[in-house]
């Protein structure tokens, strides 16, 4: 059990040498660590206990870290989490991303995510109030094709939780989209799952002047 003067932080990182680097460094400035092999996994031990900080990578097997964090959002909206991503170069977090914060893996210095746990921890209580004021998108697979051959997704209502389907038409975007819900008239927001239709994401350079270029991950 963690010693109750210590923060918990909970890693979430498919790959095991990246995972044990990253739960050795954390424990080393004095938090207790629980460590998931991914989404599912984590989704698992926060019904156990629920740490201050999540730091999740997005690019994982079975359920994407876009879609885990949105879980956490809507689940867990006290805690703080820190997306981390080798395939991007930000100074911010990355549009489509439903974190509070954003590490470069394999790019940033490791005593920069140190800081950024640090900063959400002493920041968890006015971050914990934004999250319940709006309501996180949810994040939603690609479907298949109607008879006319259109694509479409299928949207639940997180209110009544009654799904419906909506043409796409476009490729999908890591944007924040909304609907109205059918049967209840409910805004609902969602993301296509656009981590899918892309073999390396945009990177933005951290130059400071916002210019974004494509490159291979």
């Amino acid at each position: 059990m963690p010693h109750s003067s210590r923060h918990q932080i909970l890693v979430v990182e498919n790959d095991p040498a990246i995972r044990a680097s990253l739960a050795a460094l954390l424990l080393s400035a004095g938090y207790d660590i629980a460590t998931a092999t991914g989404g599912f996994d984590a989704l698992l031990q926060l019904k156990r206990v629920l740490p201050v900080v999540i730091v999740s990578d997005l690019n994982m097997p079975q359920m994407s870290g876009f879609e885990f964090l949105s879980v956490v959002r809507r689940r867990f909206p006290q805690i703080s989490v820190i997306a981390m991503s080798g395939a991007y170069i930000a100074v911010a977090v990355p549009s489509g991303v439903i974190a509070d914060a954003f590490y470069a893996k394999g790019q940033d210095h490791p005593a920069t995510l140190v800081r950024i746990v640090a900063n959400l921890i002493r920041t968890s209580a006015s971050r914990a109030s934004a999250h319940q004021k709006q309501s996180a998108p949810v994040w939603i697979p690609r479907n298949s094709k109607d008879s006319n051959g259109i694509p479409y997704i299928v949207v639940t209502c997180t209110e009544c939780l009654r799904s419906f389907p909506i043409n796409v038409t476009e490729e999908p975007t890591p944007e924040v989209c909304e609907t109205t819900c059918l049967f209840c008239r409910n805004a609902v927001r969602y993301i296509i799952d656009f981590s899918r239709s892309v073999n390396s994401p945009l990177k933005k350079l951290a130059t400071g002047v916002g210019d974004e270029t494509e490159k291979a991950s």
